[in-house]
């Protein structure tokens, strides 16, 4: 089956050791996997935009894309559960069930080789990004990932909610964690931020019917979809 792994990257000195750690952790359990670097000409990183522009740069619709963040490693069972079911389920799939960040210390376990499950973590309630599985048409159904979201903040858990709304179900979900390592935070504050947090209201409101939530989705999809 084709596989192609897109990581979003802009590199930052405190994120190039994750990012390397997330490579080689590909390159140990899945061998000679299509890992492509996603970056924009964005002057602020847009993490949606990436998502999306990785996403379409794959030719066929229906082969199966993991959009890995830089900094986060999966489980490999989990991983290759949501694989195989990806391909054919019309869903976008999550290979964890829990979401640990490992701080400073538990990064500095794992680069050590301590095994990422016996590392000092913190677990992350309600996480929904991090590692997705899915397939460009599956991405494309309920409308990606909304570019409107800039810098950081909230763009996952808007989309989170156009999947419940648009397929309705949540993202599906394998047993198992997934590790996100340490750097330097980004800010959550500024003007960016709160035009972010205003267009995740948006969202909110529209989750209270398919038809808001596609008139929402249909208004920031002036890009990357084949057809749009």
């Amino acid at each position: 089956m084709p596989l192609t792994v897109l990581i979003p990257w802009r590199p930052k000195p405190s994120r190039v050791a994750a990012f390397d750690a997330v490579v080689a952790w590909y390159r140990e359990n899945l061998g000679d996997v299509n890992i492509r670097a996603v970056d924009t000409d964005d002057e602020v990183f847009n993490l949606a935009r990436c998502r999306n522009v990785g996403v379409a740069s794959v030719v066929d619709p229906d082969s199966v894309v993991i959009i890995n963040d830089a900094d986060t490693i999966p489980e490999k069972d989990a991983l290759l559960d949501a694989i195989a079911q990806a391909a054919t389920s019309g869903r976008v799939h999550l290979p964890y069930t829990q979401y640990h960040w490992l701080g400073a210390s538990g990064t500095a376990q794992l680069l050590a080789g301590t095994p990422a499950q016996q590392c000092d973590h913190e677990v992350v309630l309600g996480a929904c990004s991090g590692v997705y599985v899915t397939t460009p048409t599956t991405w494309w159904s309920h409308g990606g990932q909304d570019e409107r979201f800039r810098g950081w903040g909230f763009e996952d858990a808007a989309w989170n909610l156009a999947h419940e709304t648009l397929l309705g179900e949540l993202p599906r979900r394998h047993y198992g964690h997934v590790f996100a390592l340490h750097h330097v935070a980004e800010l959550r504050e500024g003007p960016n931020y709160d035009a972010n947090a205003a267009l995740m209201e948006l969202y909110r409101e529209a989750a209270s019917s398919p038809e808001s939530m596609l008139q929402l989705v249909t208004a920031s999809r002036a890009r990357l979809a084949p057809g749009a």
